[in-house]
């Protein structure tokens, strides 16, 4: 019979360590199974994945081709109803919010709301996203759910970056003094 005393390990689980510079009859002494000399052998040293000594590595010999859309993809962070539940009743819950309350963390795109839980009260909820049975429970408890619309916060940060381009590349206008007035008649 099986009891806490007498449990063992499945053979082969458990491995001896291996013993360096312990002598030559040890098998792993002298060099400690690092061969001889070079880098490798070093204390600290160890060269970077896909590194080639210098030569030009292989990831930049061959060509790149083709595209990769995982540079434009758009993370929302995931707040589920049971995380909501803990809010009072007629709270406003928005981005700022959910920060302040350490829900949502890191640099996201907006927030996304699943029905994973249930709400017991309700609530104003602003969100980018949100799944039909979030919807649905939530409404269902007596809230509201408001959509944040992004595409006109985007707009008016694009319109502010042009301005201030084109105030930055617009050319400034130069006092013409005396001395210059006086070389372009002397040329004459």
């Amino acid at each position: 019979m099986m009891r806490l005393h007498n449990l063992r390990p499945r053979p082969g689980a458990r491995h001896r360590v291996k013993r360096l510079g312990c002598g030559e009859s040890s098998g792993h002494g002298k060099t400690s199974g690092k061969g001889h000399k070079g880098q490798k052998a070093r204390s600290g040293g160890s060269i970077r994945l896909g590194f080639e000594g210098g030569q030009m590595p292989l990831i930049r010999r061959l060509p790149k081709r083709g595209f990769n859309n995982a540079a434009f993809h758009v993370q929302y962070a995931i707040v589920n109803l049971s995380d909501l539940s803990g809010f009072k009743a007629g709270t406003v819950v928005n981005e700022q919010l959910l920060r302040e309350s350490k829900l949502v963390r890191g640099n996201v795109a907006g927030i996304k709301i699943l029905g994973d839980g249930e709400l017991k009260h309700a609530l104003k909820i602003e969100a980018d996203k949100i799944s039909e049975s979030a919807r649905e429970k939530i409404e269902k408890a007596g809230g509201t759910v408001t959509m944040r619309d992004r595409s006109a916060e985007k707009t008016t940060e694009s319109s502010n970056q042009v301005t201030k381009e084109s105030e930055a590349a617009a050319p400034k206008k130069r006092s013409t003094s005396a001395s210059t007035v006086k070389k372009k008649t002397s040329r004459k």
